[in-house]
């Protein structure tokens, strides 16, 4: 059964549709405005009438590469393609500034692949496992691990641990606008019936990447000097055997949290990409110099938004749970196909279930050659002049941001989240924690919510849950170690005579 799935998708046909959907899913992801979740909802109906093995494997290639393409904008034109790409801009953008864009798409490239192939060993082995394990998550552990995931604010603060609390805090607040999920009571509406499902996502990111920069590049110019592109040489991946050696550790570490994280429902690439990144910062031998462009930053990011996509796989198939937006629109597609995912999926369409595993391995490797034939016609982005380059991403950024609701609400959120994006740079307040903020906030005060109408108003009641308990504990740990060096650091000690 194992080797007839797999065999299924080594037919041209499906090969074809595989790399149409790979090719197409880096275009939407490497345009700032468009997302995987576009593509794969806007090809959706091309595969009603395709085999199951046809129509999912062109669904899953759209998946792969449009996560993998945000790398490119990113890095070349400093604004995220996908929100999964948000931490790639931090680190990859210098690298392109000071003429290095060739070894950081390289980068990106390579460790995109080896995420995707660690998401996709789990899947394949442990996948059952690992949904179990996820089945006992309640609102009690969700409110744990976020709380957890708010704690890395501080190492994300650049210096300024202040203005980090500040942009976190703001983020949190931005990101509890609306109707409440539980008890729907309106906040911050101002009366306003587009407020009442609050700000959302790809708005607030394309307002604080994208037209923040465009704003910031039309009020102080274009400096000719720094106009001047140099040569993007690579050789290779643009990798050292030793930079190989040195970024195992992180590597490993940032799969695994992309895994964990995918598995766990409505939390998705978005977020572990900027925890894995401020995690590394934080476990770096020189925390310093991240968000100077180093590849440390880069490989945490990539290997982690893509390990997400077999993290968020491994529910849908095995328990009927789609883990992100991508995989609800494929628990869809799998429905539509008459196929039901579940635990009695593997047992009675487990040809198809390694068909799909046949599609992902294959996907991967399409993704990979793909962008890395591309490098060289990427970078040739750059030697666009910026007063023709940043007009045109702005136009794909309305019609991004508008085309996801078709809403023009939308469009005037990204307007004013890039006054605020501009107003934060000019300022030094750092984006990253607003960001992971606004993502959490409202997964935080839903799982308190619930958790405390579990326990009857008792929060002591949440230690009792031994997931919980430990993510609390490393929480409270994390905030005194933070205060700890905040505190050594205004306050030094006098050497010794």
């Amino acid at each position: 059964m194992i080797l007839e799935g797999l065999l299924s998708v080594v037919d041209p046909l499906t090969i074809c549709l595989i790399l149409a959907g790979v090719v197409i899913g880096i275009v939407f992801g490497s345009i700032p405005g468009l997302t995987s979740t576009m593509a794969v909802a806007l090809c959706l109906p091309l595969t009603y009438g395709m085999s199951p093995v046809n129509g999912i494997g062109m669904l899953i290639g759209l998946y792969v590469g449009g996560t993998s393409g945000g790398l490119i904008s990113a890095i070349l034109l400093k604004i995220p393609g996908t929100p999964s790409s948000v931490a790639t801009t931090f680190d990859g953008a210098p690298m392109a500034e000071r003429g290095e864009a060739g070894k950081a798409l390289g980068v990106g490239i390579f460790y995109s692949f080896w995420g995707t192939v660690l998401s996709i060993l789990a899947l394949i082995f442990i996948a059952p496992s690992l949904a179990q394990v996820a089945l006992r998550f309640g609102p009690q552990e969700y409110f744990a691990i976020c709380l957890f995931a708010l704690t890395m604010i501080g190492s994300m603060s650049g210096g300024n641990l202040l203005k980090g609390l500040m942009s976190g805090v703001f983020g949190i607040v931005v990101s509890l606008f609306g109707i409440a999920s539980v008890g729907s009571a309106e906040r911050f509406t101002f009366g306003l019936v587009e407020l009442e499902n609050g700000f959302q996502q790809l708005p607030v990111m394309i307002g604080l990447f994208a037209v923040a920069e465009i704003i910031q590049v039309g009020a102080e110019g274009i400096d000719p000097a720094k106009a001047q592109i140099k040569e993007a040489k690579l050789h290779g991946f643009g990798l050292s055997w030793q930079e190989f050696k040195d970024q195992f550790v992180n590597f490993i570490r940032s799969a695994l949290i992309g895994i964990g994280i995918g598995i766990l429902p409505g939390i998705g690439g978005a977020t572990s990409n900027i925890i894995a990144y401020s995690i590394a910062r934080q476990q770096s031998k020189y925390p310093e110099k991240f968000g100077t462009g180093i590849v440390d930053g880069l490989v945490a990011s990539e290997t982690s938004n893509n390990a997400s996509i077999g993290g968020a796989l491994i529910p849908m198939l095995t328990l009927g749970i789609p883990g992100d937006t991508v995989t609800a629109i494929l628990l869809g597609a799998l429905t539509l196909h008459g196929i039901t995912p579940g635990p009695l999926l593997f047992k009675n369409n487990g040809q198809l279930v390694y068909g799909i595993f046949g599609a992902f391995i294959l996907a991967t490797i399409i993704m990979l050659v793909v962008e890395y034939g591309g490098i060289r016609v990427f970078t040739k982005v750059l030697a666009v002049p910026k007063y023709i380059l940043l007009p045109v991403v702005m136009v794909l950024c309305i019609v991004g941001t508008y085309g996801t609701n078709h809403q023009m609400f939308d469009v005037w959120s990204a307007l004013l989240f890039g006054a605020i994006g501009y107003f934060m740079s000019t300022h030094n307040f750092p984006k990253a924690p607003m960001i992971l903020g606004f993502v959490l906030g409202h997964i935080v005060e839903e799982n308190l919510v619930r958790g405390l109408m579990y326990t009857d108003g008792s929060f002591l009641a949440f230690f009792r849950s031994p997931i919980a308990a430990v993510f609390m504990g490393i929480s409270i740990l994390v905030v005194l170690w933070t205060a700890y060096k905040e505190i050594r650091g205004r306050f030094p000690q006098k050497e010794a005579a």
